[in-house]
């Protein structure tokens, strides 16, 4: 029976560890030798994810010092596996022991004790986002190896929480920007609605969805292979992986089905430097499930989170019907620090398109 923790056909990720369990990591198979390489390159990334890093995530305290056990060698990539561990050093399984023998509305307790006919309840144990450390911390080693030697970028940011939507053009979105506000949206106009709503909802106990918007910048023409491994299908299925996440569109998304064909329709001109490119990017920077050249642009959608304090309906194991009132550590929103994570999977997809074009 496969356990759906791998990704990747040449650039391979396989993430192991659970929320309240003793560490999260990953192994990273396929990156290319050569590499410089340290922890100093991947624990910026895991900062911008971990918890506790403002009054409107969870409350939870780790460090997620990130420690690479294999696979360099003198500050390089040999090109062997790359073991990536964190501990974890904060877990309070007795804030979850109530949940032992109920089922979270919406959450992932009912199908693994279906599934499994076992399941860690300390946490949401693998169905926790506490998983998404080992993905990031994945992601940038490829983030790091497409920039020196493709100068390929990413970057996202939350454009949306609950109704509240940026207007911002994602093209002029810098890192520093992202970074100026807790909500992680550049937008300074919408910015500090976004946080006041965040804190109302998080003071009644309740919690709020939103959308990240994802802009990668600097692909190649032709990345992305025809039929069923289409670069948008893979990202698709990359972020529709991440928790909480319900939807994902690219270019104009669900927008095109209101348009006609010559509304929406990119048309292709001749540079000055005798390139032939789309004029328009109603696309997002794919056609027929491959690169274009132009800046990739994608918007993942997530719910708002399964947990909350206030009073629910639920069932216990046996049926028998329960009123929940959750206790436990647990974020409002969790767009701010699924930023970092929509970035990492993005990278891992693009990094397993150029392996497979054979861009070592």
């Amino acid at each position: 029976m496969s356990g759906g923790s791998v990704y990747g056909t040449l650039f391979r990720v396989s993430t192991f560890g659970e929320s309240h369990g003793g560490a999260v990591g990953a192994v990273v198979d396929g990156c290319p030798p050569g590499l410089a390489l340290s922890e100093a390159d991947i624990q910026p990334d895991l900062d911008r994810r971990k918890p506790g890093q403002s009054d409107v995530t969870t409350p939870r305290k780790e460090e997620d010092a990130i420690t690479i056990l294999s696979g360099v060698f003198e500050g390089k990539t040999t090109g062997t596996p790359i073991l990536l561990i964190a501990r974890n050093k904060d877990a309070r399984s007795d804030d979850y022991s109530v949940l032992k023998t109920l089922y979270r509305p919406s959450h992932a307790d009912f199908t693994y004790s279906k599934k499994y006919g076992i399941r860690d309840w300390r946490g949401s144990g693998r169905a926790s986002a506490r998983e998404t450390l080992a993905r990031v911390a994945a992601g940038a080693i490829a983030k790091k190896y497409l920039r020196e030697h493709f100068g390929i970028s990413f970057l996202s940011y939350v454009d949306q929480v609950g109704s509240i939507t940026s207007s911002i053009d994602p093209l002029t979105v810098t890192p520093d920007e992202i970074e100026s506000s807790i909500t992680r949206c550049p937008d300074i106009e919408v910015a500090p609605q976004m946080e006041a709503l965040i804190r109302e909802v998080q003071a009644q106990g309740d919690s709020i969805g939103g959308v990240i918007r994802g802009v990668i910048k600097g692909c190649p023409v032709g990345l992305g292979e025809p039929v069923f491994d289409k670069l948008h299908a893979e990202l698709g299925k990359a972020m529709l992986s991440i928790n909480a996440v319900k939807g994902f569109d690219i270019g104009e998304g669900f927008g095109a089905a209101h348009l006609r064909g010559s509304e929406h329709n990119d048309p292709f001109v001749r540079n000055s430097d005798g390139t032939i490119v789309p004029l328009t990017n109603r696309a997002g920077g794919v056609l027929g499930g491959i690169s274009t050249g132009m800046p990739i642009l994608f918007r993942v959608a997530f719910k708002p989170v399964a947990t909350i304090s206030l009073p629910q309906q639920t069932v216990t194991e046996e049926g028998n019907a329960i009123t929940l009132e959750a206790t436990g550590r647990h974020d409002p929103c969790v767009l701010p620090r699924a930023v970092p994570i929509v970035d990492a999977m993005a990278a891992l997809v693009v990094m397993d398109m150029v392996m497979r074009r054979g861009g070592m």
